[in-house]
C-alpha cells in the first residue's frame, strides 16, 4: 500500500470512514488494561458506545442489506471472504453488546480490538477491492443513496 493509502470508489467511502474511526477504537480496545492505554476501560467503553449505537450497527446493515445483496448479483456471495466478513459482524456484535453491559474483562476487550482491527483491515484491503471489481459503475452508483 502506498503512503496515499487505499484508493476507494466514491461510493464506499463512507464505510471507509467510518472504518477509520473503528480502526481508532480497536487501538483503544487493544491497549486496555495495559501500560500503553492512555484511556481508562470506562472512557474506552463510553468511545465504543459513540462507535456502535446507532453507526456501527448500521454500518454492518448498510454493508449486509445494500452492499453484499449487490454483489451478489454479479459475484460469489460464498466466497470464503465473503462468509468469514459475516461471521465476524456476528462475533463483533456479540462482542460489543458484551462490553456496552459493562460485562467483558480487559483480555477480553484487546481481543476485540484484534478481531476489530482485522476485520476492517481485510474489508478494506481485499473484500471492498473485490466488490468495486465485480460491480459495475451503476451498480456501484445505486448504492449511493444507501451507504453512509
Amino acid at each position: 500500500m502506498s503512503k496515499k493509502g487505499i484508493k476507494r470508489h466514491e461510493v464506499l467511502k463512507p464505510l471507509s470512514r467510518h472504518h477509520m474511526i473503528g480502526l481508532h477504537l480497536a487501538l483503544k480496545l487493544k491497549r486496555a488494561g495495559t501500560k500503553e492505554s492512555r484511556w481508562t476501560v470506562n472512557q474506552i467503553i463510553q468511545d465504543a458506545e459513540q462507535f456502535w449505537k446507532p453507526d456501527g450497527l448500521r454500518h454492518f446493515r448498510e454493508e449486509e442489506e445494500f452492499l453484499l445483496p449487490a454483489y451478489a448479483e454479479v459475484g460469489d456471495i460464498e466466497h470464503p471472504l465473503i462468509k468469514l466478513m459475516l461471521e465476524e459482524h456476528k462475533k463483533i456484535r456479540a462482542s460489543m453488546d458484551l462490553l456496552l453491559k459493562q460485562s467483558m474483562a480487559t483480555l477480553e476487550m484487546n481481543e476485540l480490538g484484534h478481531l476489530l482491527e482485522d476485520h476492517i483491515r481485510r474489508e478494506e484491503r481485499e473484500i471492498f477491492p473485490m466488490i468495486e471489481q465485480a460491480l459495475p459503475e451503476d451498480k456501484l452508483q445505486q448504492l449511493a443513496p444507501y451507504l453512509h
